[in-house]
């Protein structure tokens, strides 16, 4: 994966949060302040003409998770190009909002 490819999706979803509450597949042991975003690498997909590569997508899982279970950034995130909203739950009293995003 281009490292410089999911820095570009830590700054834009640092932005559309309006904090650098944005973590990156953090270990189990990392306390996060909320709101926040906790985002990972979900796949790759890969577009083929004449058996070769020719666009890669790299998938991210977005999960928004806040106290509140209407929160701005949710809409924003959907309103990139290539993301999907999937599905919601409540896990220890906080609001988790998965998004799939292709960048």
């Amino acid at each position: 994966m281009n490292e410089n490819k999911r820095l570009i999706v830590q700054t834009k979803l640092e932005e559309l949060l309006g904090s650098r509450k944005v973590y990156y597949q953090p270990p189990e042991n990392l306390k996060m302040e909320y709101p926040c975003i906790r985002y990972s690498r979900g796949g790759i997909s890969n577009h083929h003409a004449d058996d070769i590569n020719y666009i890669g997508k790299t998938r991210y899982d977005i999960v928004v998770i806040d106290k509140s279970p209407d929160n701005d950034v949710i809409g924003k995130i959907l309103e990139l190009p290539l993301s999907s909203y999937d599905r919601h739950y409540i896990s220890d009293g906080l609001h988790h909002d998965i998004i799939t995003y292709y960048y």
